[in-house]
């Protein structure tokens, strides 16, 4: 029986008690817990226990649509952050395709697949998805797009009142079209299937939660009325009560109807980017880690098997390397600032405002070997690993 389906279907309690008495074993050092994937210290839970809880979540989508004002009401206050956010890949996380620059700059993408031939060409402001098998062609308007495109970008089309996603996406390392992530790399039985698939209503509110705002509102998906991009109340919710109290009453009663991120648990701090980004639970639940090496794109379940996780340092979570308004520092040098919050340079004493060991090999550019890039094969983009270690020369990718 493979382990890790056995740990997948246990309670994440469990899971916790059961590998913290493995280590415990073991010295505190346990080398077949570690090829699992260690449980955090503190309780990960699953997405979607987190959106039934009270207050905001992203991806929740019980608010009301006139609850949200829109970025613009925002800016008023906090003109700083909204200068910086446009320039943010997670402001163009999705839009509609007659947007897409990417588009627009290729006016004729074509690909191969057996016998199926493929082609995105410009139409006026649209796009259209054209595949043939050398007899008949099916072509569809692209309605939809996900993803800024500094590594891909993957389209939507409608099709008899369902959405379907393409069968190909762009991708910025070849600037071409492959085949989607996800999707199987073997010849369709049909045009039908070579176009896209059709998607559930349950996944298709799950890609707009994380790639638009506002997109289900009372527990219904309705893109009519979204707004394009992960916006500041995908993140802080519904602005509309606090923009009031802010105009009518104090800061303090304003700061009673917005979330602000900062002030959750390292635990929550890294769930509530692994409501898109996949946390520890979700990925152990749905059976994730059995994807190998194309999990390394679930940052917070990789940052969450990091042995200094779960001691309730705030050092070690998502944002504390990264400013969620800024755009990614791709600056490896950067990241040293950081790495040095908690490790001692090369001849200091650990302290325990200093509790990481010392680097033997180095003291710059830790990242490049401590959170090493991967490629998973198809997807034309390295993706940095983040489960924060010591990597063995020659061995396998941990799960």
């Amino acid at each position: 029986m493979d382990e890790r389906r056995t740990l997948s279907a246990l309670p994440a309690k469990k899971i916790a008690i059961a590998l913290a008495v493995i280590a415990a074993l073991c010295g505190g050092i346990c080398p077949g817990a570690e090829a699992q994937g260690n449980a955090p210290g503190s309780i990960s839970l699953p997405t979607e226990l987190r959106v039934q809880k009270p207050g905001w979540w992203p991806t929740k989508g019980d608010a009301v649509r006139d609850e949200f004002v829109g970025t613009a009401a925002c800016a008023q206050c906090h003109a700083s952050k909204a200068d910086t956010y446009p320039s943010m890949s997670m402001a163009h996380a999705g839009f509609p395709a007659a947007d897409s620059e990417r588009l627009h700059q290729h006016g004729h993408l074509a690909f191969e697949l057996g016998r199926y031939g493929y082609q995105i060409a410009a139409n006026g402001e649209n796009s259209i998805l054209s595949v043939t098998d050398g007899t008949s062609t099916l072509s569809r308007t692209l309605i939809w797009a996900f993803g800024f495109a500094h590594m891909g970008q993957t389209y939507i089309y409608e099709q008899n009142g369902s959405l379907y996603e393409s069968h190909v996406s762009f991708y910025a390392g070849p600037q071409a079209l492959d085949i989607t992530p996800g999707q199987s790399h073997a010849i369709p039985v049909s045009l039908e299937e070579a176009a896209g698939r059709r998607m559930e209503p349950s996944e298709v509110r799950l890609c707009f939660g994380c790639h638009t705002t506002a997109s289900t509102t009372k527990n219904e998906f309705d893109a009519r009325n979204l707004f394009p991009g992960v916006t500041c109340e995908a993140c802080h919710g519904p602005g509309a009560r606090h923009v009031l109290a802010r105009e009518t009453g104090t800061e303090e009663e304003g700061a009673a109807f917005i979330l602000n991120p900062g002030r959750l648990s390292p635990v929550e701090s890294v769930d509530f980017c692994g409501a898109c980004h996949r946390t520890w639970e979700d990925v152990v639940k749905n059976g994730l880690i059995g994807l190998g090496v194309f999990n390394v794109r679930f940052a917070p379940y990789r940052l969450e098997n990091s042995r200094c996780w779960g001691t309730g340092d705030a050092r070690i979570t998502c944002t504390a390397c990264h400013d969620p308004h800024k755009p990614l520092v791709t600056d490896v040098h950067s990241y040293d600032a950081y790495c040095r919050r908690c490790h001692i340079l090369r001849g200091a004493k650990r302290t325990r405002d200093h509790p990481g060991a010392d680097c033997r090999v180095s003291t710059e550019n830790c990242v490049t070997c401590h959170m090493p890039k991967y490629e998973p094969p198809g997807l034309h983009s390295a993706f940095t690993d983040h489960w924060i270690r010591i990597v063995q020369p020659g061995k396998p990718y941990p799960n």
